[in-house]
């Protein structure tokens, strides 16, 4: 008899449809600026009619993937993006609904990356959590392994990833849906997973929960973290740290299709400390990196010119240098963010600890 489990696995498209789940999908594809997009407006403008007929389309198998929009991003660094239309966003979102269901309760603890109730903060947590007891477990020995995949998205083998799909989703019209948004990537590479598809990244999760997996079950790594393609490993002494690394590096390349970026794969005793995730992690403490610095001392430099151009609001400059704020919570940060104050006049922090903006002091520093 089947279980209930298998026979979701089995069924999964009529979850995917399903017009509560597609007008959720909706709802949050018009989030942010998504309501602005002049696609959005027009599907907005016959909302009913224009759900019922993505739903139809699904549902005979008639609907088909719109192709991408292509534009570049700066930040973190600056990258190609291709994203979806509007209506296959939808669609995406969809089925990101469904697949999290199934896929996010078999991650291992320690995955970080898009998945809900986690995210950067909590990772840098773990691992400030890990490295000391590690240290306290292995004492000045212990050795940390950094790993980082060269071109992650760029280099996933989209024959491989469909396989893995298949070991799980047993419903073959919800494959056929996932393979042709999976498959559209054709029209960019032969490799690699579009950045901006909504898809790709529950699909990266569960291409790297085999690297999870090895880690945890094969080699039995008792300290092990990862966030996307990025993981931190402490091992017990320099020794195993390199046996750990040169393992590790043939299952990426056997087992993944995949190489380690040599440059940025490597092995360090404990009290250096990590780079990672936007801080510089130790045993102790916790700090930014200096490319945060930088990067928000060059806005900041910027924001009085922008401002007065009318080209940023001082809304729009708050919550740049408030979001930022939240980031430099979680270091040790108080001496670096006094600077700012002191230097950059027409900065203050309020009792509440929130940054403000004074447009008078702003004028003059113009002037």
């Amino acid at each position: 008899m089947m279980s209930k489990k298998h026979k979701i696995n089995y069924n999964l498209f009529n979850k995917i449809v399903d017009k509560e789940n597609i007008k959720k999908a909706y709802r949050k594809a018009l989030k942010g600026k998504g309501k602005y997009n002049l696609e959005a407006m027009e599907f907005s403008m016959n909302e009913s009619a224009n759900i019922n007929n993505l739903i139809e389309s699904l549902n005979d198998e008639t609907y088909n993937f719109d192709g991408y929009i292509r534009f570049p991003v700066f930040e973190p660094k600056e990258r190609i993006v291709d994203a979806p239309h509007f209506k296959d966003k939808i669609v995406q979102l969809a089925i990101n609904n469904v697949l999290k269901q199934i896929y996010n309760p078999t991650f291992v603890f320690d995955s970080y990356a898009c998945i809900d109730g986690k995210g950067t903060h909590k990772c840098v947590d773990r691992i400030s959590h890990l490295i000391r007891k590690a240290k306290w477990e292995y004492g000045e020995d212990a050795y940390i392994v950094k790993l980082d995949i060269k071109k992650f998205f760029y280099s996933i083998d989209r024959e491989l990833l469909k396989s893995l799909l298949a070991k799980k989703i047993r419903c073959k019209k919800s494959l056929r849906l996932i393979f042709k948004i999976i498959d559209s990537a054709n029209v960019i590479d032969i490799l690699g997973l579009p950045l901006g598809n909504t898809l790709s990244q529950i699909c990266a999760n569960i291409y790297l929960n085999e690297l999870d997996n090895y880690c945890k079950r094969k080699l039995s790594i008792k300290y092990f973290v990862r966030y996307m393609d990025d993981c931190i490993i402490v091992a017990k002494n320099k020794d195993e740290a390199n046996r750990i690394l040169i393992l590790i590096g043939e299952f990426v390349e056997n087992g993944l299709k995949l190489q380690l970026n040599s440059n940025k794969s490597k092995i360090f005793p404990i009290n250096q400390g990590v780079n990672a995730i936007g801080y510089k992690i130790y045993t102790t403490h916790r700090l930014l990196r200096n490319s945060s610095k930088k990067k928000i001392k060059r806005k900041i430099k910027a924001m009085p010119k922008l401002i007065m151009d009318g080209k940023m609001n001082i809304q729009k400059a708050e919550q740049i240098l408030n979001s930022w704020l939240g980031h430099s919570s979680h270091s040790n940060s108080h001496h670096f963010i006094g600077k700012l104050v002191s230097k950059y006049d027409f900065l203050y922090l309020t009792d509440n600890g929130v940054f403000k903006v004074n447009r008078n002091k702003l004028v003059e520093g113009v002037k």
